[in-house]
């Protein structure tokens, strides 16, 4: 049987950064594994964030977004089907940043799948920087995605104190309580080694994890798909333009609650930035002479790296954004809201 494993966190946690270094961990193992992007996102930019792992040990797939959630979950359900008849060693699912466990459970006892699956390890990426206090959906999310977790796996760790993160650990077992749920969790469950750190007997640990069925009192939760989602495309600024204008736009409130900008902007390969004018620019692009810069920003963090491949979009994700406002700090061709 293929074994499975499920990444959780929540938007901006860093799921994607840990299974890159999780998946070269089992590829060099000599593994042969897929990746499967669950997102209900129209873009995926997730996906070719790990365009990079792709090969003959690794092949990265991903189920296309719809706003309508049974839809979904028929894809989901779809592509599974067809992972399992290929017969990895391993599959990897990343779904998006709002998502109840028990569906992933749920789903893997349906025929056929119970015959072609071993639940592996369930994964849950913490981020260090959880507010002390959030609302109840967002403690209950924090109860589904931790109570089944064979291992959690801190995100971020290097930036807080031993202090903060005993508060994280305190909120986080209020929560279990608050929901009913007998699980507690202890400093020492919790993998708090920054990712570049990680040994190979450390990852070992987190793959043979395996997980824990914790009850719970069960609510109904919003999706991601329930995000504001904008899509700018063509931005056009240097780095350091870039890096700013993402600054003040999660600093600025009239553009709404912004919690996660991603995606990528195709830079000018002379690095003139807005208002300098370069006639030989399309040429150079379609020289293949201009790079990308991959974008990964929450409030607490801005990652902007380069990369030998992109799409000319960033996406913005949120509650209650201004479209117009956030595209006064982008110069940009064109945007859209996921919903139109």
């Amino acid at each position: 049987m293929t074994k499975i494993d499920l990444i959780t966190g929540f938007l901006g946690s860093g799921k994607t950064t840990f299974l890159r270094h999780y998946a070269r961990y089992l590829i060099n193992r000599g593994m042969n594994i897929a990746i499967l992007e669950n997102d209900f996102g129209a873009i995926n930019v997730d996906r070719m964030l790990l365009s990079d792992l792709e090969g003959e040990s690794c092949d990265v797939e991903m189920v296309l977004g719809d706003k309508d959630y049974e839809t979904h979950q028929r894809r989901f359900k779809t592509k599974l089907i067809t992972l399992g008849m290929l017969g990895y060693d391993r599959v990897l699912v990343e779904p998006s940043g709002i998502y109840d466990v028990d569906e992933f459970f749920d789903t893997l006892q349906e025929e056929p799948l119970n015959r072609w699956y071993q639940i592996g390890s369930v994964i849950s990426i913490l981020d260090a920087h959880l507010p002390e206090n959030t609302d109840e959906e967002t403690d209950y999310l924090l109860v589904s995605q931790l109570a089944n977790a064979g291992k959690v796996v801190l995100s971020k760790s290097q930036e807080v104190d031993e202090k903060s993160f005993s508060r994280t650990v305190d909120h986080i077992n209020r929560a279990l309580e608050h929901f009913h749920c007998d699980r507690r969790l202890t400093l020492g469950e919790i993998e708090t080694k920054p990712w570049d750190q990680l040994t190979d007997a450390d990852l070992e640990g987190i793959c043979r994890a395996g997980y824990q069925r914790a009850d719970h009192l069960k609510l109904p939760v919003s999706r991601e798909d329930q995000y504001d989602q904008l899509f700018y495309m063509n931005v056009e600024a240097t780095r350091e333009e870039l890096a700013e204008d993402l600054r003040q736009i999660f600093a600025d409130p009239a553009c709404g609650h912004v919690i996660r900008v991603k995606g990528y902007l195709n830079l000018r390969a002379d690095g003139r930035g807005r208002g300098e004018t370069n006639h030989a620019e399309e040429e150079v692009k379609r020289a293949g002479q201009a790079g990308w810069l991959k974008v990964n920003a929450t409030a607490d963090g801005i990652e902007l790296s380069d990369s030998a491949q992109g799409q000319e979009v960033l996406i913005v994700i949120g509650e209650g954004l201004d479209q117009n406002h956030i595209g006064g700090y982008f110069h940009y061709a064109f945007g859209t809201d996921k919903t139109q």
